[in-house]
């Protein structure tokens, strides 16, 4: 049984990405060619893993399609991923201590690779635990209230948050909570951000 050479696989996966996002914007080969400049011809035969296109061309296609030129990769196979299962109760249990403060949290995922690092931790905040620290950084940070009720700072805006309750805010201005109004404040906090 003969196997496909690996540039031909991606070739295939490239294909499959290109038709699946040309169709996806509502684009005919032929309207994707007039916007992209590559022939209505040449797109047929990328999308069917006919030929390699060049950088540029990919790059024509991509910005056509308004989508990075990693999206057309996207199908492609890689040799490993990585995934987290936690179960009900478990993580890694960790502590922070800051002068005059300690918070209790749990690690539920932690994923790093050269484009994106990601993290998930549940915390538990204590009214009687010390003013909680701010943070800045990169990326986004998203917080979902789960028990509890405390006030955020985000900039210059406080806001009261309680359980259900959620916020995604740009990392890179000074954030979090300032102060814990119930006894105990349990948040679910996950940030992405290039490394």
């Amino acid at each position: 049984m003969q196997t496909d050479p690996p540039g031909k696989l991606i070739d295939r996966a490239i294909g499959a990405s290109l038709k699946e996002l040309r169709r996806q914007r509502g684009h005919s080969a032929r309207s994707l060619a007039d916007l992209s400049g590559v022939s209505a011809a040449m797109i047929s035969r990328i999308e069917n893993g006919l030929v390699s296109p060049s950088i540029g061309t990919l790059a024509a296609l991509a910005e056509a399609l308004e989508v990075p030129v990693i999206s057309l990769f996207r199908e492609a196979r890689t040799e490993h991923t990585d995934f987290t299962l936690v179960r009900h109760g478990e993580g890694l249990k960790s502590t922070r201590i800051t002068d005059d403060h300690q918070h209790e949290y749990i690690n539920l995922a932690i994923h790093a690779r050269k484009d994106l690092r990601f993290q998930a931790r549940q915390v538990t905040l204590l009214r009687q635990g010390g003013p909680p620290p701010s943070y800045v950084g990169h990326g986004v940070v998203f917080v979902q209230v789960m028990a509890g009720e405390a006030v955020y700072c985000y900039g210059q805006q406080h806001l009261i948050l309680r359980a259900g309750d959620s916020i995604s805010v740009d990392a890179e201005l000074n954030h979090g909570f300032v102060e814990v109004l119930t006894p105990e404040f349990t948040f679910l906090t996950v940030q992405a951000e290039k490394p």
